[in-house]
């Protein structure tokens, strides 16, 4: 029996480093990051068109500024990532020019390495974009009443125009790329603070699908990159038991405000108001550990409508919040916790001539379109309850629906011209989402 036992012992040590590796077949990171970079595009077209009028061409570098999300099981990657690209600024005698693109896009790729500090992850990524191309004057109208009597400033191209809302996306685009990264622990704390940078080249793989008014715009969603980041992530090795994940959802929002000072404004120039209420698309990534919540809030709020016979009107919010926050109340699946948010947001009017003739012509006479803008900082405290939904018999990841009640702040005048639109960006709240959590 002695000697039975002993070669039972000697079986069960043998088997033990295959046995602890079986339990560790399922390595989960989930992890969120902001990030910036440089990238370079030549608008060929425009550019003749400017040196065909002794002109120098526009400068052909553009900055990027983003949010991503990414989902680590095993070596296969699956993230979110949404992101701003800037032109540098050309002048033209009292006009600055200028394009700005916009891209939400899933990347999908796989890890080079094991699970670690280090991370190297070979990505390619699939999305929607949008492309605004301007020339307007460097310094705006000062008075609403004046701008409203006559608002042509300049002219602006939009492709895929968000402004009008963020379900306006459209066009495919691809981007692929390599990713470093490696995680530096914090003090106390279970998350770590992931620095990455990402290098590669993204483009738009169907010709012509930005053009504009007789131009090529391909290149304003092409070019090499290289970016550098940081962010939270919790990695498989700080955690025994998993307490803790981020996840990330799609948000609808509703605001209960109407612009009726604007409109008051409109009106009276002979404009047509804006009809209903403000709505947004956005994105929310929110992590957990222990109870504890934050996280980051995109969402684009937006209304239109014509404002004439032959013109038409925008009015825009973007806002970015930071929340950080609790749960208070957890049973089995369902929770209740409570936030509060502080971050960015501004409001953007634009007043567009519904036809606007082909370059060069357009070029020779600009003026068309009128734009106001304003930002400054925001702040929402909202009760958020949420319900998980596991999606697999490993519990790879849950299924979470949730519902927000809140109320936003403006913490500025947000004037356009010189009417102040806080009170309007001031108001109640209520948004559903539903997305993963790994």
């Amino acid at each position: 029996m002695t000697l039975l036992r002993r070669f039972l012992l000697f079986l069960f040590l043998l088997s033990l480093p295959n046995f602890l590796q079986a339990q560790k077949l399922v390595n989960k990171r989930s992890s969120f990051y902001a990030f910036t970079g440089v990238s370079g595009a030549k608008l060929r077209e425009f550019n003749e068109m400017l040196a065909d009028r002794g002109l120098s061409p526009l400068r052909n570098r553009y900055r990027t500024y983003g949010l991503g999300y990414q989902a680590r099981i095993n070596d296969f990657i699956l993230g979110l990532e949404l992101s701003q690209h800037q032109s540098k600024v050309s002048e033209l005698d009292e006009f600055e020019i200028r394009y700005r693109t916009s891209r939400a896009l899933v990347n999908v790729g796989y890890s080079l390495t094991e699970e670690g500090r280090f991370q190297l992850i070979h990505y390619m990524s699939i999305g929607v974009g949008y492309l605004n191309f301007e020339m307007l004057p460097a310094q705006g109208n000062s008075n609403l009443a004046d701008f409203l009597q006559k608002p042509q400033e300049g002219f602006i191209l939009r492709e895929n125009n968000i402004q009008k809302g963020t379900q306006y996306f459209g066009d495919f685009l691809t981007e692929i790329g390599f990713q470093l990264s490696y995680d530096f622990d914090l003090p106390g704390r279970k998350e770590a603070v992931q620095v990455l940078a990402k290098v590669g080249y993204s483009f738009s793989p169907f010709e012509g699908k930005w053009e504009m008014n007789g131009y090529s715009f391909d290149n304003t969603q092409s070019g090499a990159f290289v970016r550098v980041g940081a962010g939270i992530s919790l990695p498989d090795r700080n955690f025994f038991y998993k307490d803790a994940s981020i996840g990330v959802s799609f948000f609808k929002g509703f605001h209960f405000t109407k612009p009726e000072k604007f409109n008051n404004e409109l009106m009276k120039q002979g404009y047509q108001p804006l009809p209903g209420t403000p709505s947004n698309w956005g994105l929310r990534v929110l992590g957990e550990t222990e109870g504890l919540l934050y996280g980051v809030d995109v969402f684009n709020s937006a209304m239109e409508g014509p404002a004439s016979n032959y013109q038409n009107q925008s009015l825009n919010s973007l806002r970015v919040y930071a929340n950080g926050g609790m749960k208070f109340f957890q049973f089995k699946n369902f929770a209740v916790g409570a936030m509060g948010g502080i971050g960015y947001g501004n409001i953007r009017y634009t007043l567009s001539q519904n036809e606007k003739p082909n370059f060069p012509e357009l070029f020779e006479q600009r003026y068309f379109d009128g734009y106001l803008k304003s930002s400054g900082m925001m702040a929402k405290p909202e009760i958020m309850v949420e319900y998980g939904i596991p999606m697999t018999n490993r519990k790879l990841f849950d299924l979470v629906v949730s519902a927000s009640a809140g109320y936003e702040l403006a913490l500025g005048n947000y004037r356009l011209g010189d009417l102040g639109m806080a009170e309007f960006l001031s108001a109640p709240m209520i948004g559903f989402s539903v997305g993963v959590r790994p």
